[in-house]
């Protein structure tokens, strides 16, 4: 057994359709898909949308409030204008700009941004971080 590794990320949404379309707007494409939860496949994990009320069930918290906010996602890029290019395009699909991307005291450029049910993504480019070919990261 592995035990340091995340292999699905699942965010609880108030409304499924209106998550769907935001992230199909950034380009995602569900690779399964039930009544309730929608499923896009990643490199080597899989994210999730999950409805608020049917997630509190599954945790057996039925009526709980979950919240959102308390961690961030993150998209690392090779350049500061993949960068941009992601933040604009998450505006436009209707995300709320928490920090526009800019240069960071730790060498990079970073952003961040909240979907429409205010989970935060980070957009960045870590000079001391390359991605490989197909864009997934392995600490140097």
């Amino acid at each position: 057994m592995t035990p340091q590794r995340v292999t699905l990320i699942t965010l609880g949404v108030a409304d499924l359709s209106r998550s769907r379309a935001f992230y199909g707007a950034l380009g995602w494409v569900p690779a399964e898909a039930q009544e309730g939860v929608v499923f896009y496949q990643m490199q080597g994990a899989v994210l999730a949308l999950f409805g608020k009320h049917d997630l509190g069930t599954d945790h057996d918290r039925p009526g709980a409030a979950l919240g959102t906010g308390a961690m961030t996602l993150a998209q690392n890029f090779r350049t500061e204008a993949e960068v941009d290019t992601a933040f604009e395009a998450a505006l436009a699909a209707g995300a709320t700009a928490l920090k526009r991307p800019e240069k960071v005291f730790w060498g990079g450029y970073s952003g961040y941004y909240a979907d429409p049910d205010g989970h935060v993504w980070d957009v960045a480019m870590n000079p001391f971080w390359p991605l490989a070919d197909d864009g997934s990261l392995t600490l140097p």
